[in-house]
């Protein structure tokens, strides 16, 4: 099972790297509208943070997209 959550958190994880990209935006952007450092965002990028609901819907406004695009793992698409 903490293999499976950990495959969600990096899916999760790459779901924001690659809206943000597809966006053109830095992280040192998206840090700055976080309100927090670009180290503590790559981390998130990374999944190495846990990180609250708070944080995941303020990514979700930056990143101007639905919350559900950002916790979609491929799992969740195959049902």
């Amino acid at each position: 099972m903490k293999n499976l959550l950990n495959f969600k958190v990096k899916a999760v994880a790459a779901n924001i790297r690659k809206k943000r990209e597809e966006l053109n935006y830095t992280q040192e952007y998206l840090a700055a509208k976080l309100n927090i450092s670009q180290n503590a965002y790559s981390k998130i990028e990374l999944g190495y943070t846990k990180i609250t609901l708070e944080r995941l819907f303020q990514i979700s406004d930056v990143l101007e997209t639905d919350l559900l695009e950002l916790i979609k793992t491929p799992e969740a698409e195959a049902a």
